[in-house]
């Protein structure tokens, strides 16, 4: 078997506090009167160091080979570092305040896997199950050490019942944390892939929400989608995150009809932005799901608002406007 193939190291990476962890469990065999096995660090990490920041680094398709075989589906590379693939639930017909929700809007699971300086992977996702599901579905992530930093909903008055779970683990076998992950997958209703689709146009004034917005979007199997990143550099314990991984402000569209559209929105946030953005929202007409945290050890700690409005695209555009300008984001570009 190779080193790849073999388990995934840890559950998430728990920066600075997990030297801590590791010198109370290197004195517990003392303690019990038992020898203490050596465990050496990496050269050039930052355990190894002492101390600064490890880095991604930028890979390509081809460096994911195994990962995409395991997984059963090709990914595609995101900002050259994160081998970013999705799992749409096509399989399922979810209806909310009386609309039903295509797949882009609200029911797309994605992974991405991401390099790091010292040769360890992350891997960091946010996965789509059904209430029958989840359960079982975090049974196999637990027998293969990945972690779950979150479980909530993206959606109200929702038939049938979906929930949300943000998945995260850290080593140096990403084939591994593929095949749990496959796993996981496979307890699920999770369709196989489906050709790409063709470029579509909406049905959308999508230059009236650009400008609204102060963003270019792009379609997305039929969803116009404004996405901003944040500004700061966010850390997961000593890992460094590409920008827009785990950290993303996205404004989907589903058409409606006449230029009118559903949106599922989530807004990427610090602490002292949180009111500011909820205000903004209720002052759009916006109905608020879900307040909560992606991550566990995330630096500037990051908060996320799920919210829901139906109206003229151009006009909620507008008026969520002030939610953007209320937080350190750009057009992800």
């Amino acid at each position: 078997m190779t080193a790849e193939g073999r388990q995934q190291d840890s559950y998430p990476h728990a920066g600075a506090p997990r030297r801590r962890v590791l010198a109370a469990a290197a004195l517990a065999p003392m303690l019990a009167g038992a020898p203490s096995p050596a465990r050496a660090l990496p050269t050039g990490t930052a355990e190894a160091n002492g101390h600064g920041l490890i880095k991604p680094v930028p890979t390509a398709r081809s460096h994911w080979k195994s990962v995409a075989k395991t997984l059963g589906r090709t990914g595609d590379m995101k900002r050259k570092m994160m081998y970013h693939t999705a799992f749409p639930r096509r399989d399922l017909r979810v209806h909310s305040r009386h609309i039903a929700v295509k797949p882009e809007l609200a029911l797309g699971s994605h992974v991405s896997f991401v390099r790091y300086a010292d040769k360890s992977t992350m891997v960091m996702g946010d996965v789509v199950v059904t209430e029958h599901e989840l359960q079982p579905f975090i049974d196999v992530l637990h027998e293969h050490k990945i972690g779950l930093t979150a479980i909530h909903k993206h959606l109200l008055a929702q038939s049938p019942h979906i929930w949300w779970i943000h998945i995260h683990a850290h080593g140096h076998h990403p084939v591994a944390v593929a095949r749990g992950l496959r796993a996981a997958f496979n307890l699920t209703g999770t369709p196989a892939p489906l050709p790409s689709p063709r470029r579509q146009r909406v049905d959308l004034d999508t230059e009236g929400i650009d400008a609204a917005l102060g963003a270019k979007g792009s379609v997305d199997d039929g969803i116009y989608k404004c996405i901003f990143v944040r500004r700061e550099t966010i850390t997961d314990g000593r890992l460094v995150l590409p920008p827009g991984l785990g950290s993303t402000s996205a404004f989907n569209f589903q058409p409606l009809g006449g230029g009118r559209a559903a949106i599922s929105g989530d807004c990427a946030m610090v602490a002292k932005e949180v009111q500011h953005v909820l205000a903004a929202l209720r002052r759009a007409g916006a109905e608020l799901v879900e307040l909560h945290n992606h991550g566990l050890t995330d630096e500037p700690r990051l908060f996320f608002v799920h919210f829901w409005a139906v109206g003229d695209g151009v006009r909620l555009a507008r008026a969520l406007r002030p939610a953007v300008d209320a937080t350190n984001v750009v057009p992800a570009g």
